[in-house]
């Protein structure tokens, strides 16, 4: 298994750095030196949060996608279950979502080697981020300027043209989906598929006492959120309570006959001012939405994404990962350790972002450290 320690950068930071008129020279497709990119911009999400390695040789999904509350999700559980009880599984993807056959193979082996019973959402509603089409391969454009005739000096200038137009096309489609998929959409989605585990497996989720999350690289942060303390915003005082037991004409019964709000007597359940009843002012606490959370290689995560952290959490994170900054990370680290969250971190070394996502790796480091993260996952999720 890979020790992990120290990363480099990730390959797909490649497209960010600045191209130069000299001939590329070729890069092998696992990680570049961390000097190549030291002033590249942070990107939101990368390569390998919008596209899937190719496919294990042999491995097809087992599972099944079916509506849970309205939401579709991919479903796969132990060969043995119900017969013998199991723990639930929510597992949060990345960009690629429901239907890419990496992620469903993914949730089979939390079902197949840890003994979940994996429900898996479509956090996108059908709508998986964008993969353009990549720019022209050096073989390509070869086979290109051949037929045109065009000398190597016109040939490096088409690339560099070619290469910014691809950039610029997929920033901005990328800007796009984002938009189209903030916090505001997904959070919803999440508390109706929780919602609907409950209901429908409510003996997995009661063997386990509660609900268990995996993410990778989107659903990463997800997990995170699901992970931290709850607020609730008070509660809006209703017509009637405002108006202090004035009957309305379109009412059904008086207004005065409306249940008092708990804790509140007399005139001090009708004389509310400004929104919020006198006895919901100070914002509700609730505990966290899952028992236990793993990580890995999460993206668009902030410094405050981990406040108000309370569910054990463990972390696969590559140093030098571009859209999952060290600074964050160990800011982090650091909220954890100071409000005893109990956590574990490793950190993986010459591995790219997303490694540890099923698919294919020629380079057997790369392999082993993607064995050792999905054992560190399903260890700590199993412990807890």
């Amino acid at each position: 298994m890979a020790d992990p320690e120290v990363a480099t950068k990730s390959p797909e930071s490649d497209a960010l750095e600045d191209i130069s008129v000299a001939e590329p020279t070729t890069v092998p497709d696992t990680v570049d030196s961390p000097s190549a990119s030291a002033a590249a911009p942070a990107p939101a999400l990368c390569d390998n949060c919008t596209s899937d390695r190719p496919t294990p040789a042999g491995q097809n999904p087992t599972g099944e996608i079916i509506k849970l509350n309205d939401i579709d999700v991919y479903v796969s559980k132990p060969a043995d279950y119900p017969h013998t009880p199991c723990k639930l599984l929510l597992l949060l993807t990345g960009g690629t979502g429901l239907h890419s056959v990496n992620n469903q193979i993914q949730a089979d082996r939390f079902a197949q080697d840890g003994g979940f019973v994996v429900v898996m959402p479509d956090l996108f509603e059908g709508d998986p981020a964008p993969n353009p089409t990549a720019a022209p391969s050096s073989e390509e454009r070869s086979a290109t300027d051949a037929d045109t005739g065009s000398a190597a000096p016109t040939s490096s200038f088409l690339d560099i043209f070619r290469t910014k137009a691809a950039e610029t096309a997929k920033s901005f489609l990328i800007d796009m989906w984002l938009a189209r998929h903030t916090e505001d959409k997904i959070m919803p989605i999440l508390e109706k598929v929780l919602d609907g585990v409950r209901d429908e497996f409510a003996d997995a989720v009661a063997y386990g006492d509660g609900i268990y999350a995996a993410g990778y690289c989107i659903g990463g942060r997800y997990v995170l959120l699901l992970a931290r303390e709850q607020t609730q915003a008070p509660r809006k005082a209703s017509i009637s309570e405002r108006l202090g037991g004035i009957t309305l004409p379109w009412a059904h019964k008086p207004a005065a006959s409306a249940p008092a709000p708990t804790g509140l007597t007399g005139s001090e359940g009708n004389n509310q001012s400004g929104d919020d009843l006198e006895a919901n002012k100070q914002n509700k606490i609730s505990g966290p939405r899952i028992k236990a959370g793993a990580i890995a290689h999460a993206t668009l995560v902030s410094k405050d994404d981990f406040k108000g952290l309370k569910a054990p959490i463990s972390m696969v994170s590559v140093e030098n990962d571009p859209v999952f900054p060290d600074e964050v990370r160990m800011a982090g680290e650091d909220y954890m350790r100071e409000n005893n969250v109990e956590h574990e971190v490793q950190v993986y070394p010459g591995v790219p972002h997303g490694f540890a996502v099923v698919g294919e790796y020629e380079d057997a480091h790369i392999k082993e450290a993607q064995a050792a993260a999905f054992e560190q996952m399903l260890k700590w999720l199993a412990e807890h």
